[in-house]
């Protein structure tokens, strides 16, 4: 019973790993504009990005306004809403 228990937590572990590995990541390059302890904001052309970031979030070097970063992030979904099917949706409209 232990082993088929241990077994069953591998797999979960590594279909997780797996799923996570296919996360892609982006990047971001430019002068540090503002630092918070929850965001940091780079602009990036006439563009400011504001990317949040947490106690786990690891940096490397004095970050600071002025300063040059390089932000590595993932995009996720803090909610999704459903509409209904789009199919249903176009029958509906006739």
């Amino acid at each position: 019973m232990k082993i088929a228990a241990a077994l069953t937590g591998i797999a979960l572990l590594a279909a997780s790993t797996a799923m996570a590995a296919g996360t892609k990541t982006y990047q971001v390059t430019g002068p540090v504009l503002e630092v918070k302890e929850d965001v940091v904001v780079v602009q990036k052309g006439k563009e400011k990005w504001e990317i949040a970031k947490d106690k786990d979030t690891k940096v490397t070097g004095d970050l600071k306004v002025g300063s040059k970063a390089t932000v590595s992030y993932t995009m996720k979904a803090a909610t999704i809403e459903a509409k209904g099917d789009a199919k249903g949706d176009a029958k509906k409209k006739k």
